[in-house]
């Protein structure tokens, strides 16, 4: 059971994905749950979000976590016990963790057509119709997305408005980086945001540049 990708980001740093190719039984060897996770996937109807479950504690597994290592605040943002800053994603067969010393958040999102549709509820779509109407659209409207959803988790926070809060500096695709700013409580912050695109998904991730 590979991890698909590992990124060292700095020496406080690192992401970790894995592509969901194993078998619930599989994934569940070598795992011990605790008693709210246990709860947590019983609940599950669909095997590939319980294959995903399972395939995230090994990535905690690889970081040298156990499960019962991660707790959940009131707003359901994950916190390791000993002070490191975590965040987790899914999307089908992929799923990723991030581990750093500072505030971090993680999206991995599958590319599809369909956030076009959406696209007016959390970016100014105007913005990219240089880009017509076709693939690099959909990439780079998945790029923001994922930006944004990276920097919702960052902060945790209930009240944060995808559409008005947080503003994604436009990028070219090669950079593999851009920056966004986040208003929140009236005060501005900004942060450095990091992309890369595989088999037709994107993951972004979120840092506080300090």
């Amino acid at each position: 059971m590979p991890v698909y990708k590992t990124i060292t980001v700095n020496e406080h740093t690192k992401v970790l994905i894995w592509k969901v190719e194993e078998s619930f039984d599989e994934l569940a060897k070598g795992i011990r749950l605790s008693a709210n996770s246990q709860n947590r996937i019983n609940n599950m109807k669909s095997d590939l979000h319980r294959r995903g479950f399972m395939s995230i504690r090994h990535l905690l597994k690889k970081f040298g976590y156990k499960d019962e290592d991660v707790v959940y605040d009131q707003n359901g943002k994950p916190h390791l016990n000993d002070g490191k800053h975590i965040s987790i994603s899914h999307s089908f067969e992929f799923t990723c963790v991030i581990v750093s010393d500072v505030v971090v958040g993680i999206d991995v999102e599958k590319q599809r057509n369909k956030i076009k549709k959406i696209a007016a509820k959390f970016t100014p779509i105007k913005e990219y119709r240089a880009l017509g109407n076709g693939e690099d659209l959909v990439r780079k409207l998945t790029i923001v997305w994922g930006a944004k959803e990276s920097l919702y988790k960052l902060y945790g926070k209930q009240g944060l408005l995808f559409l008005h809060d947080i503003f994604v500096k436009d990028f070219n695709f090669e950079a593999g980086e851009t920056t966004a700013e986040v208003t929140y409580n009236s005060l501005k912050k900004e942060y450095v945001l990091h992309f890369l695109e595989f088999e037709g998904f994107t993951c972004v991730y979120a840092y506080k540049d300090e």
